[in-house]
């Protein structure tokens, strides 16, 4: 039997060394995992809760051991600003003009405090909030007592030319920065593990609801905004602070779902009255 030299493998050492390696490869690997794992520094179990799903684009998403977090309750900013925009929601299907905007201003303070792109998308909308408290306040306020009897006492001026219907506008303006606020809400609440960060789907949810109704140089800024956008862990945490992840979420996910009711309401009765592409 000759012998083997340098370089050359007997082929039965080859079909055997192969299944060996392979093995101690995967001993190896286990091995090293149970040592993470049990190292204490870092978990190999998936931290956050489990992808959520809700049948609406927004809702609750609380689950059996869900306790209201102190973010909705009577002194936290989500709570307050979910029951103004609730209390907008009159029962003949109008929108009262007063608590929509106070639910507004409450939706500005929430949001201001958590990084330069909300303060950026809120900017204009705060402006209309003011010129909108204005005429409901101002000398012919019995006819901005709500958004159907705005819109009525304006007719004229919205058939020429639009921009002397101011308060029309505003709304408009205001009803398309809703939009975006409720989408984002909603994307950081139920937003899976492992799939796009909080910022990618708040600056997707900024091309859907506002880029198409902004210049291309406000585009471009609001994509430099973005790129510093908050991690969605730090998000929750000042959302809605002292809670759980889970209770965040499904915290975020009722404001989601109040704000996404009152876009709806306001979407029909501009849609209704033909005033969508008013400005």
């Amino acid at each position: 039997m000759g012998v083997a030299l340098p370089g050359q493998i007997p082929r039965r050492w080859l079909h055997s060394a192969i299944p060996l390696a392979v093995f101690a490869l995967l001993l190896v690997y286990l091995w090293a995992r149970n040592l993470r794992c049990g190292s204490g520094t870092q978990s190999c179990i998936a931290e956050g809760p489990p992808p959520l799903q809700v049948q609406q684009q927004s809702g609750p998403v609380e689950g059996a051991e869900w306790e209201e977090p102190q973010c909705l309750g009577p002194q936290g900013m989500l709570g307050r600003m979910m029951r103004q925009f609730r209390a907008s929601l009159k029962p003949e299907g109008d929108v009262e003009l007063s608590q929509y905007l106070a639910g507004w201003r409450d939706l500005v303070r929430f949001v201001t405090p958590l990084g330069s792109i909300f303060a950026f998308a809120t900017s204009e909308a705060s402006a209309k909030v003011t010129a909108l408290e204005a005429l409901v306040h101002g000398p012919q306020a019995a006819h901005y007592t709500s958004l159907g009897t705005m819109v009525a006492w304006e007719r004229p001026e919205i058939a020429s030319p639009p921009s002397r219907a101011s308060g029309s506008v505003s709304m408009l303006l205001l009803h398309r920065a809703l939009r975006w606020s409720q989408l984002c809400l909603h994307r950081v609440a139920t937003g899976m593990l492992g799939g796009p960060d909080a910022g990618v789907q708040c600056s997707d949810a900024y091309g859907t609801a506002l880029a198409p109704h902004h210049s291309w140089l406000v585009r471009q800024a609001a994509h430099l905004a973005f790129l510093a956008f908050p991690g969605r862990g730090q998000l929750l945490k000042l959302m809605c602070p002292g809670a759980r992840e889970t209770e965040a979420r499904a915290a975020l996910a009722r404001a989601a779902g109040t704000l996404e009711d009152v876009y709806n309401r306001t979407q029909g009765l501009l849609a209704e009255r033909g005033l969508l592409e008013l400005a």
